[in-house]
């Protein structure tokens, strides 16, 4: 399972990044050595798949990070394709999805050192779920994130003891 470095980020930007990190780390590390069809598997009562996971997560990280940049999601989905952002489809495979994490990483990662403060704020969107008319600051989206990724990653972590054994720690 992904750790944090000996050497500790001395402030808040940095140290957030770094929490973010060790969790997308931890949910990515669980396909370590699948086959495309082990990591597709759904070995418990749910229908999530350790490759599903990862898609999920990826994905979520973009949206997040369009909403904050106030740009257009152009992965956005719809409520009847909205199954599909948790298993890969048509040609998708786990290089592909992961690669594309990496890019947005990249960016998520860029456009946080940049912003002048992690107080700036952004809108969340309209649903039944976000109070009306809140923002949020970037300071709550790293740390939203980091609770995304934890509660995937302990999925992950129990998905893929079911196919295998092969446990997070120890």
């Amino acid at each position: 399972m992904a750790s944090l470095s000996t050497e500790v980020p001395g402030d808040e930007r940095a140290t957030l990044l770094a929490f973010v990190e060790s969790q997308r780390a931890g949910l990515r590390e669980t396909l370590e050595g699948l086959t495309e069809e082990q990591a597709a598997s759904r070995p418990t009562v749910s229908e999530l798949s350790l490759s599903g996971l990862v898609k999920h997560a990826a994905e979520t990280e973009y949206a997040w990070l369009r909403m904050a940049q106030q740009r257009p999601n152009d992965r956005l989905r719809s409520a009847e394709d909205y199954r599909n952002g948790f298993r890969l489809v048509e040609e998708e495979t786990i290089p592909e999805v992961l690669a594309f994490w990496d890019q947005v990483t990249a960016e998520l990662t860029a456009f946080i050192e940049g912003v002048p403060s992690l107080d700036e704020s952004f809108p969340l969107p309209e649903a039944p779920w976000f109070p009306k008319d809140t923002k949020v600051s970037m300071r709550w989206l790293l740390l939203h994130l980091v609770e995304e990724f934890a509660r995937h990653a302990g999925h992950a972590d129990i998905l893929r003891e079911t196919v295998d054994g092969t446990k997070a720690m120890g």
